[in-house]
């Protein structure tokens, strides 16, 4: 049995299909009761997993996402190394070894990888790069004006596909050989942001263009849409740091699965519905 937290997210979701698709038993962790998941998954709210309950139960491996975590990471893993699991995939940031952004963020990851070494669980750290997921934050700008305001245009990331980090993920979790192992995954193109809206607008066959604000417009606006203001002081942190050198490049993805990383723009065609009027995010 494969317990996922952060089971709703755009890595966890995909984790669930390919564990389940491989054939492996899978325990979710969500507080959505109407999330729905592959046929045969078991769903738990996150109280059923905060003891030595019968969610632990019969549990091997756990695909640990901090946020999703929360601050009982710790005791967690201790729950499930007492209940038998053996274990640990964590979800981290390549900021850890490559530091950008504010840096309670970057600790905030540290912490959780911290946790995981010494829980006595066998245990696998994906340090990633930004999600490609994330540019669906633009999706209701590019429905409604075809324009895309940021700040930091120079600012360059490999961005990651999230069904290659899911791949990855399920990897580690079902084979011992990447016990021990620390995976910095990016994707294997170097991207600003601009670059990203025009491959958005190849994806949706229009132009589409990309208008920069400043920092402390962006900010504004994204508090003003109701975000908390820890969104954007990740967001403008990070860029801010990136426009001044890019992230780095590996070829992680390449040596894992066999094959490249998935492009951004292949994320953009696979993802183009989202950015249409009425699109379903």
């Amino acid at each position: 049995m494969i317990l996922v937290t952060g089971a709703t997210g755009a890595v966890g979701r995909e984790t669930v299909r390919l564990l389940v698709e491989s054939g492996a038993k899978v325990t979710v962790v969500t507080r959505d009761p109407r999330a729905a998941f592959p046929s045969g998954t078991q769903v738990v709210h996150p109280s059923e997993v905060a003891g030595l309950g019968g969610a632990l139960s019969g549990v091997e491996a756990i695909l640990l996402s901090p946020r999703a975590a929360g601050a009982d990471a710790a005791g967690l893993l201790a729950h499930a190394r007492g209940a038998g699991a053996k274990r640990v995939v964590v979800l981290s940031a390549l900021t850890v070894q490559y530091p950008a952004g504010l840096p309670r963020f970057r600790q905030q990851f540290q912490a959780v990888e911290d946790i995981a070494r010494g829980s006595g669980l066998d245990w696998t750290i994906l340090r990633c790069a930004d999600f490609a997921a994330n540019t669906l934050a633009w999706a209701r700008q590019i429905q409604l004006t075809g324009t895309v305001r940021g700040a930091y245009p120079e600012a360059r990331t490999s961005t990651i596909d999230e069904r290659d980090i899911a791949a990855v993920a399920a990897l580690a979790l079902t084979d011992s050989v990447h016990n021990g192992q620390v995976y910095l995954l990016t994707g294997e193109e170097s991207l600003s942001q601009p670059e990203k809206v025009a491959a958005l607008g190849t994806a949706l066959g229009r132009p589409l263009s990309f208008a920069e604000s400043t920092p402390d417009e962006i900010r504004r606006g994204m508090l003003a849409a109701g975000l908390p203001a820890e969104v954007p002081d990740r967001l403008l942190g990070s860029l801010a740091d990136y426009a001044r050198e890019a992230g780095p490049t590996t070829g992680t993805v390449r040596e894992l699965l066999g094959r490249p990383a998935r492009t951004y723009a292949t994320w953009a065609l696979d993802h183009r519905s989202a950015f249409t009027a009425g699109g379903d995010r």
